[in-house]
């Protein structure tokens, strides 16, 4: 019988986040793939494990070996749909049994964090890449979130949107290590922001 592969979202991190279905897969898991913070915060002495550092050909070699002898369940940040390793996987593994189990995005958390729905929002990424020209341009009204990463950081964003026409004064919230003690979110203007320091891999939120 085939192994199965398990994709778990993880939320923003905090285990409190984590729903129960994907804590049990966790907890009962013979073998763990994540980030290196992921496992630091899930994984048990027993199970055997792999850190997720970038060098994905790697992974995948060393998840085909192991699917041969157990199922693997992987870990992702956010939810397991939205600019996570499913798609990757979906492609290495096409005959491979996959189960997904659905988490809370960081960027829906974050416009929690700030109670705002999200529904009318455009939401967008910086996170090793670049949205097209016209998704940046500024209406009245218009609400935007990011993903950020150390290159766009949200002062970084911040220039590249009044330079996009968009007002100074607009508002604009950065958000970091969602759900952890240490959360940290600011809220100022779109030109306050351009001097905010830090925040590389965080949720930027503008409203207009």
């Amino acid at each position: 019988m085939a192994h199965t592969l398990y994709v778990v979202g993880i939320g923003p991190g905090n285990p409190e986040y984590v729903v129960p279905r994907g804590l049990t897969l966790i907890k009962e898991a013979k073998v763990l793939v994540g980030s290196e913070r992921a496992l630091l915060d899930f994984a048990q002495p027993e199970q055997l494990t792999y850190p997720i550092t970038g060098k994905l050909s790697a992974l995948a070699e060393w998840i085909d070996i192991q699917l041969a002898t157990s199922d693997v369940v992987v870990l992702v940040s956010g939810d397991t749909g939205y600019y996570s390793l499913l798609p990757y996987l979906k492609k290495k593994f096409p005959l491979a049994p996959i189960e997904v189990v659905p988490g809370i995005s960081s960027m829906t958390f974050a416009f929690a964090r700030i109670g705002e729905v999200w529904q009318d929002a455009d939401l967008l990424s910086f996170h090793g890449r670049v949205p097209p020209e016209s998704a940046l341009r500024y209406e009245a009204g218009r609400k935007l979130g990011f993903l950020t990463d150390k290159e766009h950081n949200p002062a970084t964003i911040a220039q590249i949107l009044l330079d996009h026409g968009w007002p100074a004064a607009t508002t604009a919230y950065a958000c970091e290590r969602l759900s952890y003690e240490d959360e940290r979110i600011e809220q100022c203007s779109l030109e306050a922001m351009t001097g905010l320091a830090g925040f590389y891999h965080s949720v930027m939120i503008v409203i207009s």
